[in-house]
This record gives C-alpha cells, sequence and structure tokens, in this order.
C-alpha cells in the first residue's frame, strides 16, 4: 500500500479540502446547536434549550409547511414532465440532439439569473403573463403577493430548472431497454399505453428512484429562489414575501445565524431539517421499493 504512496500525494488535496470545508463544519454545526453563540462573544452552553425553543417557535413550522408544499408543487410536475418529455424524445429520429441541449440548458443556467427572469415575468403590475392575461380581459394576478401564488411561482421556477436534468436520466435508461422488449410486447398486442405502464415503467423503476431521492434532496433545499424573488438581505428582511409565504426552511436558517447572528438556533434549524429530509427520502425509498416488490 505504501508504494502508491505518489497516487495518495497526488490526490490528498482533494480529502484535505474535504476535510477542512466540508468535514470539520458539519460537526461543527451539531456542537454549534447545543450552544448560545452570536458569532463574536463566548460560546455559553445550552442544552437541548435550542431544539426545545425550535420545536415551540411558529416560524419554523410555517417555514417547513412552506417547503413541504413547494416540494410537492414543483417534484410531482417534475418528474412526470420528465418521464412524458423523454419518451418524446426517446421516438424522435431527427435533431435529438439539439432538443437534448436546449431541455438540459435551464439547469446549467445560474440560478440568480433565472429567479429575476421570473420574478419579472410574474411580476405583479409589469410582468409579462399579467400583460398577456390583460390583452384577453383578465385582470392582473397578484402572483408575488397572494400566498398561494407565491409557492406556485417558486415551484414552477424549480420545475423549470431541474425538469430537462431529469429528462436526461430518464431518456439515458429509456434507450438502454432492448428494442425486442418492445418488439415482443407489440406482437403479443400491447398498446403504446399498456406497453408504457406495463414495461417500460417497470424496467425503469430504479432510476425512477434515484430521481425521486435527488428531487426530494434538491426540492427540499429551496433558497435561492425565494431569496432572490423577494430580495431578501441585511437591509431587507422580507423573507418570503409578504406574509412569509415564500419562506423555506434554508431561508429561516439563514435568516437566523447571518441576520440575526444566532448561530446556535440556525445550527439547530439546519440539523432540524437534515433529520426531516433523512425521513422523507427513505418513506419516498420504502414506497417506491415496496411498489417494485409488488
Amino acid at each position: 500500500m505504501l508504494s502508491y504512496w505518489r497516487q495518495y500525494l497526488a490526490i490528498s488535496p482533494f480529502y484535505l479540502v474535504f476535510l477542512v470545508f466540508s468535514f470539520v463544519p458539519v460537526f461543527y454545526s451539531l456542537y454549534l446547536s447545543f450552544q448560545r453563540y452570536d458569532g463574536l462573544g463566548t460560546k455559553q452552553f445550552v442544552g437541548l434549550q435550542q431544539f426545545e425553543f425550535l420545536w415551540s417557535d411558529p416560524v419554523f413550522w410555517l417555514s417547513i409547511r412552506n417547503t413541504l408544499l413547494i416540494w410537492v408543487l414543483s417534484t410531482v410536475p417534475t418528474l412526470f414532465g420528465a418521464l412524458v418529455l423523454a419518451t418524446l424524445l426517446h421516438s424522435v429520429r431527427r435533431f435529438k440532439g439539439f432538443y437534448r441541449i436546449a431541455l438540459y440548458v435551464p439547469n446549467v443556467t445560474s440560478i440568480v439569473a433565472v429567479a429575476i427572469f421570473f420574478g419579472a415575468v410574474f411580476s405583479n403590475d409589469f410582468g409579462l403573463v399579467n400583460a398577456i392575461l390583460g390583452t384577453v380581459g383578465i385582470s392582473p394576478v397578484p402572483w408575488l403577493s397572494n400566498p398561494w401564488l407565491i409557492k406556485v411561482v417558486i415551484a414552477l421556477l424549480m420545475t423549470w430548472m431541474w425538469t430537462g436534468y431529469n429528462m436526461i436520466i430518464y431518456l439515458a435508461g429509456l434507450q438502454a431497454i432492448p428494442q425486442s422488449v418492445y418488439e415482443a410486447a407489440k406482437m403479443d398486442g400491447a398498446g403504446p399505453i399498456r406497453t408504457f405502464f406495463q414495461i417500460t415503467i417497470p424496467i425503469m423503476r430504479p432510476i425512477i428512484l434515484f430521481t425521486v431521492v435527488v428531487s426530494t434532496i434538491n426540492g427540499l433545499q429551496s433558497f435561492s429562489e425565494p431569496q432572490v424573488l423577494f430580495a431578501s438581505n441585511a437591509a431587507n428582511q422580507n423573507l418570503g414575501g409578504p406574509g412569509q409565504a415564500g419562506l423555506t426552511t434554508l431561508l429561516y436558517f439563514y435568516q437566523s445565524a447571518f441576520l440575526d447572528n444566532d448561530y446556535g438556533y440556525g445550527a439547530a434549524i439546519v440539523w432540524a431539517f437534515f433529520v426531516l429530509i433523512i425521513v422523507l427520502v427513505v418513506i419516498n425509498w420504502r414506497i417506491v421499493q415496496r411498489g417494485r416488490k409488488s
């Protein structure tokens, strides 16, 4: 093993950077969650008091509800739309490369730029969507002031960004299915819909499980979308828009730690949220696996 010391030395910078900037901060944040600390003064050990306050904090539970609603509103249409687009693209004979690039571009576009664009398009007063609705006699819709519509706009933004990513993964899975399987189904009299649900979906189940898990993790970590949409910063602490309808859990963590300088409580928020993500991932895993066994 020591004979490979040059190779280990070559890859050691990555592990050193990971150790210093990822591994150590993660466990330091766990340590902070049991402290009262403003970033400058002396740390004071408070035990589970941060988590006890978290349990009774109405803003924390509001952020959890907002996050879960946005996650559902974005993940379901994202995965369904990605599977439909992948199926359609799989049957295309010409310009397949162009379509793949065009649908994947939103995922590599800066999320800040996309959020600014959506903020302009769905603006209450001068937005493109309301301008189009006005041409057909529909009064302006309060996209960025109505509590439910705020969540819809954030979910649409996330759907637009992640549909292409999941579509590429589904397309790769579809291309791995032998054509002979579809030919055999066609000879047995199976139509397109029956073939899709009884052949394509069961074979694609492991890939669908992967996208569900990844989409769950990504969807629950929404932060930049509401922050940029509502210009949340130290000077404007209107986090999540009117009524905090777009206040996600990570945005609340940002407010507690970096705007209110309560690093201990911020750490408690993010660790409680981490546990929630793990629980939801396990639930999704079990649901998909149960469907696979049945």
